[in-house]
């Protein structure tokens, strides 16, 4: 698979739009003698017109259905390019990785043969720079998170570390106002005013959310609750007819597509994916010319560091 399997496959929906839009050219009906008139006139046997035009719904189902076959092949390119980069990347690492950490850790030889001979604070500055790249460490902060305090470990990573019960976190006292707000709401969404048993399950599940934002005392989540309440039950919506739920699909058909052609785009223009497009059909040869290169690096860089050395 190539870079090109991230591009739109063709379709047909613009020839298929033109085709229904365009009059059907009549055919032509061979002559006969004594015809006799059908009984239902012009309509045939079934009674319909003979030249009646498609139901614009069976126009808008046959477009649905030509996106609907085109976004599966354009999810498959997609996906398959998405394969591809990953599996490349995977070799890239395993097979070049080792010699991208050589090439660093002599640069860092490097850098402090030649900081050790001029003793410059430039390039002290710059073989430490160089040090770091190889042997990154991590920050304090990376390590403990949000154990740290300003003066030093926080009282809960201290009870931890010495295998001590941790405290417990501190009881929230609710305000009185939030006291009363959730009065209110227990009286009005009460489970046991239900009238029936799927009322009793959305009361039940508003309860839960109530009592939990009366056990943080967030009263401001109990102010929506509140509305959400008066506002009663969400009413279903009223059902789409069938031009309304084909339009529908297709504008998601159009969205998923978007988002998919930005995700090709990432993929071709990220760093292995580029390279991929360097050589479609034969990445693992790509990888050999690499690796040389960076062995010819690593033999450069080894020639200069002896020479410093000496």
């Amino acid at each position: 698979m190539t870079h090109e399997a991230a591009g739109v496959p063709p379709t047909r929906n613009d020839d298929d739009r033109q085709d229904n839009d365009r009059p059907a050219e009549p055919q032509a009906v061979p002559e006969t003698q004594d015809a006799p008139a059908s009984p239902a006139g012009d309509a045939g046997e079934t009674g319909a017109p003979q030249d009646a035009a498609p139901r614009p719904e069976a126009r808008l189902a046959k477009a649905v259905q030509v996106a609907e076959q085109a976004l599966i092949e354009f999810e498959i390119a997609v996906e398959t390019f998405r394969v591809e980069v990953e599996n490349f990347s995977r070799l890239h690492h395993q097979k070049l990785g080792p010699m991208y950490a050589r090439l660093d850790e002599l640069d860092a030889q490097i850098a402090e043969a030649r900081a050790a001979r001029t003793g410059d604070p430039e390039d002290l500055r710059k073989a430490k720079e160089a040090r770091d790249i190889v042997m990154p460490m991590p920050g304090i902060d990376e390590l403990f998170h949000d154990w740290m305090d300003s003066d030093g470990l926080s009282p809960e990573a201290s009870a931890m570390l010495t295998e001590q019960p941790v405290r417990p976190p501190k009881r929230v006292r609710p305000s009185e106002e939030a006291r009363k707000l959730y009065r209110e709401l227990a009286r009005q969404a009460h489970p046991d005013l239900a009238q029936d048993e799927p009322e009793r399950e959305r009361r039940d599940e508003f309860i839960t959310r109530v009592n939990a934002a009366y056990g943080r005392g967030d009263i401001e989540l109990l102010k929506e609750l509140a509305v959400e309440w008066a506002a009663g039950p969400v009413q279903p919506l009223a059902p789409l007819s069938e031009s309304e739920e084909l339009y529908a699909r297709l504008e998601w058909l159009s969205r998923r597509k978007e988002l998919l052609t930005v995700l090709a785009g990432e993929l071709e223009e990220s760093a292995i994916g580029s390279m991929l497009r360097m050589a479609p059909d034969d990445p693992d040869q790509l990888l050999a010319d690499i690796g040389d290169q960076l062995l010819g690096e690593v033999a450069k860089r080894e020639a200069e560091l002896a020479e410093m050395v000496q």
